[in-house]
């Protein structure tokens, strides 16, 4: 199949969605926008568009796999298709499965002025891909591990507001998620390098504190506790997007938090 195949032909009444396949690696990726007539859809359209997505996408699986250190297709989560929804919900954006949605209005309403537009959207658009390859010992994982690893490639990746994000020693747990548990992964990368990378490798299966003792040669609670005493919170109010984690195989958007 040809790489930048464009498939234009679904009609339902007035409804026109934008559909764009690509091949790379073993995954193929679709991106559909679902939404194209409203205003959010229509802003993605111009300011982004499914092209650029497509184009960015076997980019942001090369950075997770270079991140996770998976050299080899074994080391790697199999995605035999990988599907990105422009779609409207009342939140930001979500994994199901192999799917990821992306809020068409928080796009329009959020991703301003328009010259920031893609590089916002490349920004979530690595963490959503990361929840899609990451390994999360089937669901056992802390939900807060789960979204701070995702958060951790895309600060890898420099797709982030480096400015608005938590500073190390931000939260009050280690698993707290997002910014918070993507600084404490960095200083338990200062500790063992390539630390977060093997902790993603023994969550293939299942997941266990014990990792934490067995990389470490501490407990995560005690390895929490040295990483404040080290560092203390600089004064920047951030804004966290919390999401709901469940073994339904999908990561909800539920709320904001401030720290």
């Amino acid at each position: 199949m040809n790489r930048s195949l464009c498939i234009f032909l679904i009609h339902v009444s007035l409804l026109l969605s934008s559909c764009l396949v690509q091949h790379s690696h073993a995954t193929q990726y679709i991106v559909t926008n679902t939404v194209p007539n409203t205003p959010g859809g229509q802003f993605f359209d111009t300011e982004i568009g499914v092209e650029f997505t497509l184009s960015i996408m076997p980019t942001l699986n090369e950075i997770i796999y270079k991140v996770f250190e998976e050299s080899s297709p074994a080391e790697r989560r199999e995605v035999p298709v990988l599907n990105v929804y422009i779609s409207e919900f009342p939140s930001y954006a979500y994994k199901n499965g192999d799917n990821i949605n992306i809020s068409a209005s928080a796009m329009y309403n959020m991703y301003r002025p328009s010259s920031i537009a893609k590089r916002m959207f490349t920004s979530v658009l690595t963490h959503e891909m990361t929840h899609v390859f990451q390994w999360h010992g089937n669901f056992g994982a802390p939900g807060g591990l789960t979204e701070g690893t995702a958060d951790y490639v895309m600060v890898k990746s420099g797709y982030y507001n480096e400015a608005m994000y938590p500073k190390p020693g931000a939260g009050q747990r280690w698993d707290e998620g997002y910014g918070v548990t993507e600084r404490f992964l960095e200083y338990c990368d200062s500790l063992l390098e390539g630390f977060t990378a093997k902790l993603n490798k023994k969550m293939r299966n299942t997941y266990n504190n014990a990792y934490w003792v067995e990389l470490l040669g501490k407990p995560v609670e005690q390895l929490w506790t040295e990483y404040k005493a080290k560092n203390q919170p600089q004064g920047n109010t951030v804004y966290i997007l919390h999401c709901s984690f469940s073994n339904t195989n999908k990561w909800q958007p539920t709320s904001e938090k401030i720290i």
